[in-house]
């Protein structure tokens, strides 16, 4: 059966988008309050803020994967917000603004120059297997980290997954989910009381164009979500098979960000760990049907931005054990695969190794992230064995 033919709705396609949107916004939303907060955003420009992020997500996730039929995924610039927590302290917000505009110029630009494209191909794959490997292996280890403190939920959903792997492999991580929720009900986990539906207005800032504010922070935030970000992106659409053009997902991720950064869309970006998600045969066991998990992310992202910081107190009512232990258990075919082909190919193995070792440390120079710096020794490595 192919994509053409098969079923609209599966609902395994559902359970991965809303999984994605569930890791990344639990992951990572408290960092995007601190940077508004570093702004001086009020509560309503903080809400804006999530409106345009979730408006700029969804239309991409949507448009670029009906586009491409694949699995593309985007998201905010994680590295980006946690630079703009530090760097936007006494900035004012318009200045803020002008730098996010000039930020996702700069990305568009790279993008459509076709620069990003070219250096994309001369990564080898076992090379992009080993960083996506490396990037998400803390996902699966806090799966087990966690586990000690909350035994019965995490236990729980360890043990429905390895059983609905064997009775029902393509719906092991929608019913682990599903177990996770009801034990967390039981154990009275999850606060539904604090959410307050309420729907976002955005808000139009007026940019402006600050000579230091655009090098101290317009610069960086452009370094950190090309090097942090859509590198590692686009290796994980190359480490699952996907040959989708790297520079037309990054110049429209550009464009997306010059036009909603007056209402706070600071830097979008390629996603890596979320994308991941949905590209695993838990998504759907054919590959040419994936893209349909991310379209659904996409739906769920529109969502999260009509509804602005509700969404963020939805899914801060989830205990965090539960969304470690999902998004372990959802990686965990990705993570094997991705060892796997970084392994596989004998005169490549000591690169491999290498990035994923430097990947998995976490280390960060100069703003830039470890994913950045595995890929860039591991291409060292790599270059001086076949000398």
């Amino acid at each position: 059966m192919n994509a053409s033919t098969s079923p609209r709705f599966v609902f395994s396609h559902l359970s991965a988008g809303f999984i994605a949107v569930l890791v990344g916004y639990t992951s990572s939303a408290a960092i995007v309050f601190q940077a508004a907060t570093a702004a001086g955003a009020s509560a309503a420009q903080v809400a804006s803020w999530l409106w345009a992020l979730g408006l700029g997500m969804g239309l991409t996730c949507i448009g670029l994967s009906l586009r491409y039929r694949a699995p593309v995924l985007t998201a905010w610039s994680t590295p980006g917000a946690a630079l703009l927590a530090t760097g936007l302290a006494g900035v004012p917000m318009a200045e803020a603004i002008g730098a996010f505009m000039f930020a996702s110029a700069l990305i568009c630009i790279a993008g459509a120059s076709g620069w990003f494209e070219r250096l994309m191909q001369r990564v080898p794959r076992s090379l992009a297997a080993a960083m996506l490997g490396g990037v998400l292996l803390r996902f699966g280890l806090e799966t087990f980290v966690a586990l000690p403190a909350n035994g019965w939920l995490v236990g729980a959903m360890i043990a429905a997954f390895l059983l609905a792997r064997r009775a029902l492999p393509r719906y092991a991580v929608p019913l682990t989910l599903v177990a996770g929720l009801a034990v967390a009900a039981a154990q009275g986990a999850i606060h539904l009381e604090t959410v307050r539906w309420t729907l976002a207005r955005p808000i139009f800032t007026w940019p402006a164009f600050s000579l230091s504010t655009l090098i101290g922070v317009g610069i960086p935030l452009f370094i950190v979500t090309m090097a942090s970000q859509n590198v590692p992106g686009v290796a994980v659409l190359r480490a699952n098979g996907y040959d989708t053009p790297a520079s037309p997902l990054v110049g429209w991720t550009g464009l997306t960000g010059v036009l909603l950064a007056p209402f706070g869309g600071f830097a979008y970006n390629l996603a890596a760990i979320t994308a991941a998600i949905c590209m695993t045969p838990d998504a759907d066991p054919d590959p040419a049907r994936r893209y349909r998990a991310s379209v659904w992310a996409g739906v769920f992202y529109l969502a999260t931005g009509l509804f602005g910081a509700t969404m963020g107190s939805l899914f801060a009512a989830f205990p965090q054990a539960l969304v470690l232990a999902i998004a372990g258990l959802a990686l965990l075919g990705t993570i094997g695969g991705s060892l796997a082909t970084a392994l596989g190919h004998e005169k490549e193995r000591d690169a491999a190794l290498i990035t994923f070792l430097v990947t998995a440390s976490g280390m960060s120079l100069w703003g830039v992230g470890s994913a950045f710096w595995g890929l860039a020794l591991g291409l060292v490595a790599s270059a001086l064995a076949r000398r």
